[in-house]
């Protein structure tokens, strides 16, 4: 495989921090020119039972690109993010959006969770957040 070696994605990760077999063996199975895209990362997720921050750390050991974000906001080329600000904003998910910022932002979590609750596409949530000029942050994977 050939790993990204200009940048080393674990460094923000203590000196404790540790992989895990299970979960990089499947990485690597799945991984395609060292990229690894957001679902695929969570089908991990779900198959193995682990959290998704335990999948992100260990594409980071194994110095793997995450690509294509289920949100929009990184991973596609050639323009890195393909969200785009919403011409209309449904004031449902507005409100739900701005009741859940913590620190003027929306997790990825939270994104997606408002997305299931109110039935809407994982970008559109996204859309709407750059329409109202809001970061979305933290990454559920740890990309952001």
């Amino acid at each position: 495989m050939n790993l990204h070696h200009r940048k080393r994605f674990y460094k923000k990760y203590g000196p404790d921090a540790r992989s895990d077999v299970a979960i990089e063996n499947e990485i690597i199975k799945r991984a395609k020119n060292s990229q690894l895209p957001c679902a695929v990362a969570f089908e991990i997720v779900k198959n193995l039972g682990v959290s998704a921050d335990q999948v992100g750390m260990n594409v980071d050991f194994l110095n793997i690109r995450l690509t294509k974000c289920q949100l929009g906001l990184f991973g596609y080329e050639p323009d890195k993010k393909i969200v785009k600000p919403q011409n209309e904003i449904k004031p449902d998910l507005k409100d739900a959006i701005l009741n859940t910022l913590t620190d003027e932002k929306l997790s990825c979590k939270n994104a997606w969770e408002i997305a299931s609750r109110l039935n809407v596409g994982k970008m559109t949530v996204s859309g709407t957040c750059e329409t109202l000029k809001l970061k979305i942050k933290p990454c559920q994977l740890g990309a952001f």
